[in-house]
């Protein structure tokens, strides 16, 4: 072997004649495999090279490697206006504009960790019953007989084995074995069908899920009937792997299962799986909010906003009742004959009234009362028992056909947690699964910061240990990547919704350092927006990470930290629009800083500035918040002078946006431009 290692030589992404928008015709050698930033000034050309560019080139070259049929489906992809690109790897664009706005997904389901804690719940997870609290096991048949004998006597009961449960398909063959096994009736998505029938009465749809349950026996509860249920009991578990439906006739039908049973409730859940902890399957997901975990429902404070208006005066503003007021209203008719039946008056205003009147309003009152209405048809006497405001509209939200009337009714609508779930997503059964003495909504609330030490730190049996030890690797893993973002005060709970594109564009980072390729080009818009200076390390570290596993990073960036951290800077510009899209400088930052025409260098070596300015204006005013307690601020007080720019700093997730966005905006918009939201 030679004593010297040589060194390999440096590849590049040749670019030539690239015109895409502002571009004027550039030639550009990009090293592959290196940390690039394009930098220069807002609109001078950097994101038309990186992304409508090499991306979009990069992309068009994936599709025409697919087959014709494959190509069919995913449209034609246009050039981009460039003469020729030599060296280009397969391209991955992490932008600004990617973050999923679906209510469903959060932080924990787009990088995965999610589905690895699932995994882990339904393989260690501890059972518990959601009614009691006690630790669950597995029921014998003694002890399901005993239960089904404790029903009253003469209780008509069905048996039935769950074969197919939520499983698309048409099941003939668990048909055909379920009739050559001698069993007659069978229960397919609620309906009873007789097995001895034609067959294209079970007929089923393969496309869409389907539970069928095989009728095992039909008993009536009496004395004497123990060894039959015995043998049945015996034969259900046979065919449905350990589970049991049992239908009481006119009651509520009863779960068993050999794994899991509470002694003392006679609770049975069924079998632990991996979608009993998903709150986008039904198996798992709350049945109140479908997984939401919230409900929209009509806040008093918006339909009623100021409550020393009366009610003659029109302090309901809610569609269907703004003409509340309004003598010749039905509204105000109904309005005018409760005031007549509790004794009081439309003119005192709302706040004034008392609480059981304001109740009744609200809620309605079982007492009819006999409301004078005189319209175009006649007049007549209508004895109504009101339903309460909240109530009515409703029903007339349910009601109505017209998108425009829904709109404007979900103005006076609050976002609210469920109050089955209390926001956790899941069923009980599900929550009542612990691992660590956790379950799965309290661990994936934690900070990622105390999620990661939490992780770190598990107590796990041996068993424990040996089943989930490959799993718990991988989320140490990926909860480590987010970390190295600088994403620790997030938590997997976390819509995604409510995240900055910065946010957003850093999980998707970290997803792609956890997914481990290597030879890929992979294009960033701005990474560091959002990011606080104290955590800008941790960013380029990551970036630097990925270029290490063999990748090349295109990273279209203005911080000063980045671009001094890269391996390669390429200035765009002299300008912005026409006056833009040339390279007016490439190299290292140290070489930028020689090259007088460029605007960048001449602010990175410090011969620009900007200057601070000797004197401050002075506020005019100051607005004062008080108690402030949205998401994490701890009941702070503010002041916030006026007349001048006021600058709200902090590290990432300090609660920054909390305070000005959620609570002194929605105050101002709500008081100054009598918009429907609650501070």
């Amino acid at each position: 072997m030679s004593d010297t290692i040589k060194m390999r030589p440096r590849e590049y992404i040749k670019i030539r004649g690239a015109s895409e928008h502002n571009l004027k015709g550039i030639d550009l050698d990009i090293p592959r495999n290196e940390f690039v930033v394009l930098t220069g000034l807002s609109g001078s050309g950097k994101s038309s090279l990186a992304f409508d560019t090499i991306y979009a080139e990069g992309q068009r070259r994936y599709m025409e490697s697919l087959s014709s049929y494959a190509r069919q489906f995913l449209g034609q992809m246009e050039k981009p206006d460039v003469e020729r690109i030599e060296g280009l790897s397969p391209a991955i664009s992490i932008d600004q504009k990617s973050t999923n706005r679906n209510p469903r997904s959060t932080v924990g389901t787009v990088t995965e960790i999610y589905d690895y804690f699932r995994l882990l719940y339904a393989r260690i997870g501890i059972p518990h019953c959601p009614n009691c609290g006690k630790e669950i096991k597995k029921q014998t048949v003694d002890q399901i007989v005993d239960q089904v004998m404790a029903l009253p006597e003469g209780t008509k009961i069905q048996l039935l084995a769950p074969v197919v449960r939520g499983r698309k398909g048409q099941h003939e063959k668990i048909f055909d074995r379920a009739r050559k096994s001698g069993y007659v009736r069978v229960r397919v998505d609620g309906s009873l069908y007789d097995l001895t029938a034609e067959a294209e009465e079970l007929k089923l749809d393969k496309n869409i899920k389907h539970n069928i349950e095989i009728v095992v026996d039909r008993l009536v509860v009496k004395a004497g009937i123990e060894r039959r249920l015995t043998d049945s009991v015996e034969n259900v578990f046979a065919l449905a792997e350990g589970l049991m439906t049992l239908d009481v006739i006119d009651g509520e039908p009863i779960q068993f299962s050999q794994s899991f049973a509470c002694p003392d409730c006679g609770i049975s859940i069924s079998e632990i799986e991996p979608r009993s902890f998903s709150f986008n399957n039904p198996f798992g997901a709350c049945p109140v909010c479908f997984g939401l975990g919230y409900k929209m429902e009509f806040d008093v404070d918006l339909m009623i906003p100021d409550r020393s208006v009366s009610l003659e005066d029109g302090a309901i503003t809610v569609l269907g009742w703004q003409s509340s007021g309004d003598k010749g209203s039905f509204t105000n008719a109904i309005l005018q004959a409760l005031a007549k039946e509790f004794k009081f008056s439309l003119k005192t205003p709302f706040g004034e009234l008392p609480e059981k009147v304001q109740d009744i309003i609200l809620y309605g009152t079982d007492k009819k009362v006999n409301v004078h209405y005189e319209g175009q048809r006649g007049s007549g006497v209508y004895p109504i028992a009101f339903e309460g405001l909240i109530k009515n509209v409703e029903r007339r939200y349910r009601e109505t056909g017209s998108e425009w009337s829904k709109q404007e009714y979900e103005s006076f609508m609050r976002i609210t947690p469920c109050k089955e779930c209390k926001g956790m997503r899941l069923k009980r059964e599900s929550l009542a699964v612990t691992v660590c003495d956790k379950n799965i909504y309290e661990i994936t609330s934690m900070s990622i910061n105390r999620l990661h030490d939490f992780i770190g730190d598990m107590q796990l049996t041996p068993q424990q240990e040996l089943i989930g030890r490959r799993v718990l690797k991988e989320i140490r893993a990926r909860v480590g990547f987010l970390m190295e973002v600088g994403l620790d005060y997030l938590s997997l709970s976390r819509a995604t919704g409510s995240l900055s594109g910065g946010e957003a564009q850093r999980i998707r980072l970290a997803t792609q350092i956890g997914s481990g390729l290597v030879g890929v080009c992979y294009i960033l818009d701005e990474p560091s927006i959002g990011l606080h200076q104290r955590d800008n390390d941790k960013l380029i570290g990551a970036l630097k990470n990925l270029k290490d596993m063999g990748n090349t990073l295109i990273v279209v960036e203005h911080d000063e930290d980045t671009m001094l951290a890269a391996d390669h800077i390429v200035d765009i510009g002299p300008g912005a629009g026409s006056t833009g899209g040339e390279v007016v400088a490439q190299g290292t930052a140290e070489e930028i800083m020689q090259v007088e025409a460029s605007v960048t260098g001449q602010y990175l070596s410090g011969k620009l500035q900007i200057p601070v300015p000797k004197t401050r204006r002075k506020p005019t005013g100051w607005l004062t918040v008080k108690g402030a307690e949205e998401n994490n601020l701890k009941k702070i007080n503010v002041k916030f002078p006026t007349g001048i720019m006021t600058c709200v700093t902090g590290v990432s997730g300090s609660g920054k946006s909390s305070l000005v966005n959620e609570i002194l905006y929605k105050r101002l918009a709500r008081d100054l431009n009598r918009a429907r939201c609650i501070p």
